[in-house]
C-alpha cells in the first residue's frame, strides 16, 4: 500500500532496525486510518447537521395560502406558523440523529476493521441483538413510525381539540412517541401514537356549528324561514360576531319533521375552535327573539286517555253477568 510505503520510507531514516520499522509500521498505520476515519465522521456529520438545519429553515417559512383563502387574520397565519415550525423541527431533530448515527456506527465499523477485528461476528451478533430487541420493542417503534407519520401529515397540532376515540380534548403536546391531550373534565390523556387509528380534528382552518331550532307544527314552513333568516342576519351583523364568523350564517332548512317540533338546520363556519361559543350565542339570540316575536319554541307533550270505571265496582272493571 502506497501509506505503509510512505510510513517505511519515513520510518527508515529514523532506524536502521528492521523489526522496530515493522512494529512501528503495524502500529502507525491503523492509527492513522482510525483518526482519518473519525476526522471524516466528524465532518459528515457537521456537513449533515448544517443541511439538516437549512432544510428545516426553509420548511419553517409559512405559506398560508389555504388561510388566506378563508380570509385568516393575522393572530391565524401566526399560530399557524408557530404550529408548523414546531412541527418541522420535531421531523428535523429526528432527521439529525438519525443521520448522524447511521455516519458514526460506519464509522466505528471502519475502525474496527482498520485495526483487524474481525467484523462478521460482530455484525451477526448485532443483528441478533436488533431482531430480538425489535421483537420487544415492536410498540415502541410503531408509535415512533405513526408519530413520524402524523406530523409529516399535519393531522393535528398543539392547541387542536381531536377526537382519537375514547379521548376527546385538547392537544397539548404532542410527541415522537405519544399524544397528550386534555379532556373538557380536566382529566390529561396520554394516548400512543400507534393506537390511534383514526383522527377527527375539529379546529383545523376552520370550525363549523350545527344548530338545529324547532319550531311549532302549526307556524307556516315559510313564515319560519323568513323569520329565522331575519334573526341570522342580526346575529351576524353584531361586532362580536364579525370577528368570529368566517361566512354568513346559512339556513338550510328543514331538517326533520320530529315528533313536537319541526326542525330547521342552520350552519355556522367560524374560526378554529369558535364553533361551541358561537353556537350558544346563537341558541341564546334564537331564544330571545322567538319569544320576542311569539313564536313557540315546542316541547315534546302527550295526551293521555282516562278511562273511568263504571259506577257501583269501586274502581273493580266489570265482569260478567251472573
Amino acid at each position: 500500500m502506497e501509506g505503509s510505503g510512505v510510513i517505511e520510507t519515513w520510518l527508515s531514516g529514523l532506524t536502521d532496525s528492521d523489526l522496530l520499522r515493522a512494529a512501528a509500521t503495524s502500529v502507525l498505520e491503523p492509527l492513522l486510518t482510525v483518526v482519518g476515519v473519525v476526522l471524516l465522521a466528524f465532518v459528515a456529520s457537521r456537513l449533515a447537521r448544517r443541511a439538516v438545519r437549512r432544510v428545516v429553515a426553509r420548511a419553517k417559512e409559512p405559506s398560508g395560502g389555504r388561510l388566506l383563502e378563508l380570509g385568516a387574520d393575522t393572530e391565524q397565519l401566526r399560530a399557524s406558523s408557530v404550529r408548523r415550525a414546531q412541527r418541522t423541527e420535531a421531523l428535523g431533530t429526528l432527521a439529525d440523529s438519525t443521520v448522524r448515527a447511521v455516519i458514526w456506527a460506519f464509522a466505528l465499523l471502519t475502525a474496527l476493521g482498520s485495526v483487524g477485528i474481525d467484523l462478521g461476528p460482530l455484525v451477526a451478533g448485532a443483528g441478533i441483538v436488533g431482531v430480538a430487541v425489535g421483537f420487544g420493542a415492536q410498540n415502541l417503534v410503531r408509535d415512533l413510525l405513526a408519530g413520524v407519520s402524523m406530523l409529516l401529515e399535519d393531522q393535528y397540532g398543539v392547541g387542536d381539540v381531536i377526537d382519537v376515540g375514547e379521548a376527546t380534548g385538547v392537544v397539548e403536546a404532542v410527541g415522537l412517541r405519544t399524544t397528550r391531550l386534555r379532556d373538557l373534565r380536566g382529566t390529561v390523556w396520554h394516548v400512543p401514537n400507534g393506537v390511534i387509528t383514526r383522527v377527527g380534528n375539529m379546529t383545523q382552518e376552520w370550525s363549523r356549528a350545527v344548530v338545529d331550532v324547532g319550531l311549532a307544527y302549526d307556524l307556516d314552513v315559510d313564515e319560519a324561514e323568513r323569520l329565522l333568516t331575519g334573526i341570522l342576519e342580526r346575529f351576524a351583523a353584531e361586532p362580536e360576531q364579525r370577528d368570529v364568523l368566517i361566512e354568513a350564517p346559512e339556513l338550510l332548512g328543514v331538517e326533520a319533521l320530529a315528533d313536537s317540533s319541526v326542525n330547521l338546520r342552520v350552519l355556522l363556519t367560524t374560526r378554529p375552535g369558535e364553533q361551541w361559543a358561537a353556537a350558544r350565542r346563537l341558541r341564546r339570540a334564537l331564544k330571545r327573539e322567538l319569544d320576542a316575536a311569539g313564536v313557540e319554541i315546542p316541547f315534546p307533550q302527550r295526551t293521555v286517555w282516562h278511562r273511568t270505571a263504571p259506577e257501583g265496582t269501586d274502581g273493580q272493571a266489570a265482569g260478567p253477568p251472573g
